[in-house]
Order: C-alpha cells, then structure tokens, then sequence
C-alpha cells in the first residue's frame, strides 16, 4: 500500500509525515510524530483520552484518519505550554491535585482550554456539560471542574 504524504501545522508549526491510508491521527501523533501526550483510552472516540483541537474544533484523534489532517492546523497537548511556562490551566490542575494516573488528563485539558476560549466564564453545569466526552475513572470529576472554573476567574481577573 502506497503511503500518503501529507502537510499540515501541528501546534503552530508546518509539519510533514507519511501515512497510510488506514491509519488514525492518533497513531502518527504518538508514532511517527513522537507527541505521546494525546493517549488512546478507547480507540472509539467514547473516552476523549485523544482529544486534538483541528482547526479549532474539539475532536477525538482516534476517529481522525491522519490523511484528513492535510491542509489543517491541530493542536495538542504539547502546544498547551510555552516553552516551560505551563498554560494556567496546567497550572491549576497541578495546584488543585485535578489529576490522577494521568490518562484522561490531556484531553481533558485541551477540552477544557477549548471551552474557555469559547466561553471565558462558563458555569459549573456548562463545565460538566462540556467535559462529558472525557472519561475519568480516578478523580470524580470534581477537581476538575473546579480547576476549570477557577482558572476561567483568574483569566477573567487577569485580563481586567
């Protein structure tokens, strides 16, 4: 089977890989690519382990075919910080203990940042409503949320 080369911007940067036709984006980010921060929890878009921002919307890069990255921008995990500097919702996570074993943690992060670049002041039930898709089976979701929420007020407060 021929590969497929394929160009696209993974966290801000042009990137280029080969593929084949078959294989999920989640396989070449953790493969080729080397970015093991999106896991694979399900392989059935059900646990939102794998979640990627492309072309900002929310979507499980199990489900993706890496061919349909061509053309588009991605972001991971790895983008979140900036350099060393944790993005705040990293850093409240670690603060608050919102993390467990850490399989869930990064999408649940990259959805989390997705909402609050949608919705700079979500409530408690919008929270919940828009994490529904990233299954944790440590925390109880209740760290996270509340990280959630309270980085949205801090980034409220900062941009004041």
């Amino acid at each position: 089977m021929a590969k497929l080369h394929i160009s696209t911007k993974i966290n801000g940067e042009p990137t280029e890989f080969l593929c084949d036709p078959n294989d999920s984006m989640l396989d070449v980010l953790r493969g080729p690519l080397a970015l093991t921060g999106s896991k694979e929890g399900c392989g059935s878009g059900d646990c939102g382990a794998c979640s990627v921002m492309l072309d900002g919307r929310l979507v499980c890069s199990c489900l993706m075919l890496a061919a349909e990255a061509e053309g588009h921008e991605i972001e991971t995990i790895e983008g979140m910080a900036e350099g060393e500097k944790l993005h705040p919702l990293q850093q409240k996570f670690l603060e608050m203990a919102a993390l467990q074993c850490g399989i869930c943690t990064p999408g649940v992060l990259v959805a989390s940042k997705a909402l609050l670049e949608k919705n700079q002041n979500p409530t408690e039930t919008e929270v919940r409503y828009w994490l529904a898709g990233n299954l944790c089976r440590c925390t109880g979701y209740d760290k996270i949320v509340r990280a959630v929420l309270d980085t949205a007020a801090e980034m409220r407060e900062a941009a004041r």
